[in-house]
């Protein structure tokens, strides 16, 4: 059989994507998956389970590859999350294996990997302790990229001199500086290269938004396809870099300075819709793609080619169903009256609905009268004025909705002027229909 003849459907591959979240890269590789001609299986919280019987491991859903998506740098749960992904690398093909994704996870560490294989990298300095971490200028003479070892979308990230007092964390949460690079652009900016299976699928430079010094878009950063400018040398680095980490797919942050190109960072996860932007390519079906084949599976080449030019990212029909109790019927509205139990009591409240917001926060004072805790971490939230952030506790609270209980980890803030004491993020949003139109006093 040719590469471009079709699949017969006892030849069709079960490709699942690991990813909790619902993001338009997801939804873009499982449609890719399906229009190639394959099974899509998206696997979520709601729909994965394991057990062990008789000695056998039994995984559900059952794929005959993954591919994995999940966002490590952005969860709250990695150590679990990475364990979920492993699971199901004891008896799948993986593509971007947990191994290969640790390797990305710590930027510091994923800088000392490139640069011991001879990989082109800016100098860097990492130390755990006050006392060690004041020496960087001895090996940083000037300014110096101050930022999370661990972390995405550039949040947080500074310049210093060497006469900055700076410390070994960044809200409590452990950093490194790098080497300042400054290309010749009044502008600052880099290129991303997305890699696939070795190869190559767009490049697109992404200049900083006016006044800041991060490209990174989801700050703002603007974007510009460089595909076809894009000389060898780059090229070449980035798909080295890709190896090197063991990734299957990833995007490589590079960046010229007086002709000689470095590696900034590698994205394991990295989004595809800015290159889509850019270049008019999308990731997807080379991603689909590359996981049919790994394990044998037919895919039309000439289709790979024909879907790249669209983003389909609507939500598939593999979308795992929403799982029901008796008197839940999956919805909530703009508001809900919920039950929420603490440490030391309960109460009942109205509860806002916030598709915008990534976790559920409670009132300062709602949280005391319940004896919310203890104190499980802390998160950092954007402000709503300005562009500076704030951190806040986070405590383990049981909320019921619709009869439903479910344990949620929270965010505490001062809600004393809005109008409801409870925020329903995506966090318990993502379980349910949302419809506006529903209020509490209907």
């Amino acid at each position: 059989m040719s590469a471009d003849e079709p699949q017969t459907a006892s030849e069709t591959t079960r490709v699942g994507v690991l990813s909790t979240h619902n993001s338009k890269e997801t939804k873009a590789i499982l449609n890719a998956v399906r229009m190639l001609g394959h099974e899509p299986v998206w696997i979520r919280n709601e729909n994965v389970t394991s057990w062990i019987e008789d000695g056998t491991v039994h995984l559900s859903p059952r794929v005959d590859v993954l591919v994995n998506r999940m966002l490590f740098t952005k969860s709250d749960h990695q150590l679990e999350d990475l364990q979920l992904a492993a699971l199901y690398e004891e008896t799948t093909p993986v593509v971007n294996s947990p191994r290969a994704v640790t390797n990305t996870l710590h930027k510091y560490r994923a800088g000392a990997k490139l640069a011991a294989a001879g990989l082109p990298v800016p100098d860097a300095y990492f130390g755990r302790s006050p006392r060690t971490f004041e020496e960087w200028p001895e090996y940083l003479s000037a300014n110096a990229a101050h930022k999370h070892t661990i972390g995405t979308n550039g949040q947080r990230m500074s310049v210093v001199s060497p006469t900055d007092p700076i410390g070994p964390k960044i809200d409590d949460e452990q950093s490194f500086v790098q080497e300042f690079l400054e290309d010749s652009d009044s502008r600052p900016s880099d290129v991303r290269v997305y890699v696939v299976g070795g190869k190559i699928v767009g490049a697109m430079r992404r200049h900083a938004p006016e006044g800041d010094w991060r490209t990174n878009v989801a700050l703002g950063g603007e974007v510009e396809g460089v595909t076809n400018e894009l000389g060898e040398k780059p090229r070449q680095i980035a798909k080295e870099a890709t190896a090197v980490l063991g990734l299957d797919l990833a995007g490589v942050d590079l960046m010229p300075v007086d002709g000689e190109w470095f590696v900034l960072e590698v994205n394991a996860t990295a989004g595809f819709k800015g290159l889509f932007s850019a270049t008019g390519v999308s990731a997807a079906p080379h991603i689909a793609r590359l996981a049919i084949d790994r394990v044998g599976g037919r895919v039309a080449r000439s289709r790979v080619v024909e879907l790249e030019s669209t983003l389909a990212d609507s939500v598939p029909d593999c979308k795992p169903p929403l799982v029901q109790e008796d008197g839940d019927d999956g919805t909530l509205g703009y508001t809900s009256r919920i039950r929420i139990n603490g440490r030391d009591g309960a109460g009942q409240a109205v509860a806002k609905s916030d598709t915008g917001a990534k976790r559920t926060s409670i009132d300062t004072d709602l949280a005391g009268r319940i004896g919310a805790g203890p104190l499980v971490g802390t998160t950092q939230v954007r402000s709503g004025t300005g562009n500076g952030t704030e951190t806040r506790p986070l405590v383990d609270v049981d909320l019921c909705l619709n009869g439903r209980w479910r344990t949620v980890t929270a965010s505490i803030t001062d809600r004393t002027e809005m109008t409801y004491p409870v925020l329903l993020g995506r966090d318990v949003l993502e379980a349910y229909t949302l419809d506006i139109s529903k209020t509490v006093e209907e």
